[in-house]
């Protein structure tokens, strides 16, 4: 509603005033001069302009300065444990969906999807011996072989057993006891880093010996865990020369089967027995590619990424801080959907219609 208010002034009388020569009269002073009273006079026609106005433009106004900026707010939180490597934003920077705001270490995590996949690699490989064994065992039965042929055909199978352990020894073996070796180091490494940093701490008094102690003995146990794991890895370099003696021994049994070749059928509960076995070597092969799909996505979460795009803000993470799952870092405001949350009184509600046009100033 807007109310139009017309203020008019009523002109004043033109008088001739007859001009007369007094050199010996002063001008009056005060009001009784026509100059001071036209000057109140339009001094005070503009303040009645100037309140006309205010009042016609705040007449069908409300305001009120009990209001804030909302909106919608992304909370940034660890989805994995770990020391924080790098922080790569500030409070207050603009930033974009998928950009990376931190970094954990992730070489724990990467220990972890490297043991998951020698493990997958034996499952895999433990599924193919399997799968031999299976038509091995039904062709046997079926065509009726004799007992050399059986022999023969088990001769070869342990060849392609014992050339399957050769290859799982020099790769899935050996990776995985590397994989326990690396992670061990970067334990012991992280162990000793701590302890270096505790030392002049405690020369300072800022921990106590307890704590001192602590550290020390995780370096202990780091550095003895690291020894172990590296005898497991030479023992396992010592396993692939074996299996390499077992594969020349299997060999040797599939030459000799051959000179004496018998016919023979196998049992046939032994194909159900070798099907029911393959078919759970293929399940534990799922199984181990679930654990290093779970592996993988835990290495991903070591790069904490923004969901959106807005402002960083309430950043609360260090280089070195030792975060856990679900521990807030920082916050993600996006500033395209925001609004003002205002509060009026009731008295100025009553003429307030959803639809009207606001004017905001926002004091930062």
């Amino acid at each position: 509603m807007s109310v139009e208010i017309e203020i008019g002034l009523e002109n004043a009388a033109r008088v001739p005033v007859e001009q007369r020569t007094e050199p010996q009269k002063q001008a009056p002073k005060g009001l009784a001069n026509p100059k001071v009273r036209t000057l109140l006079f339009a001094s005070g026609a503009f303040v009645a302009l100037v309140l006309a106005a205010l009042l016609i433009y705040y007449h069908n106004r409300e305001s009120t300065d009990d209001a804030q900026v909302d909106g919608h707010i992304t909370p940034i939180a660890a989805k994995v444990s770990g020391r924080i490597a790098e922080v790569l934003v500030d409070d207050n920077q603009p930033v974009k969906a998928g950009q990376v705001l931190a970094k954990i270490d992730p070489r724990d995590y990467q220990a972890t999807a490297d043991q998951a996949r020698a493990a997958l690699a034996i499952a895999e490989s433990e599924a193919r011996a399997a799968g031999v064994d299976v038509p091995r065992t039904r062709e046997s039965v079926a065509s009726g072989t004799s007992n050399a042929d059986a022999q023969l055909q088990g001769a070869q199978a342990d060849l392609a057993r014992a050339q399957i352990a050769y290859d799982q020894a020099q790769t899935a073996d050996l990776a995985w006891a590397q994989a326990n070796v690396e992670k061990s180091k970067a334990n012991a490494q992280l162990a000793q880093a701590d302890l270096a940093r505790y030392t002049p701490l405690l020369q300072k008094g800022e921990i106590s010996k307890q704590q001192f102690d602590a550290a020390k003995a995780n370096a202990d146990a780091s550095a003895s865990a690291l020894r172990a794991d590296e005898e497991k890895w030479k023992q396992t370099q010592r396993n692939v020369d074996s299996t390499r003696a077992q594969m020349d021994a299997a060999k040797a049994r599939v030459e000799q089967a051959r000179a004496g070749v018998s016919s023979a059928h196998a049992d046939v509960r032994q194909i159900s027995i070798r099907t029911a076995d393959a078919q759970g070597k293929v399940a534990k092969v799922e199984q181990a590619r679930a654990v290093l799909q779970a592996a993988e996505l835990n290495l991903s979460y070591t790069d904490i990424v923004a969901p959106v795009d807005g402002v960083a803000t309430h950043k609360q993470v260090e280089i070195g801080q030792i975060v856990q799952i679900g521990q807030g870092l920082m916050i993600v405001v996006p500033l395209q959907n925001v609004w003002i949350t205002a509060n009026f009184k009731e008295t100025q509600l009553r003429k307030m219609k959803a639809g009207q046009k606001a004017q905001e100033k926002v004091e930062t």
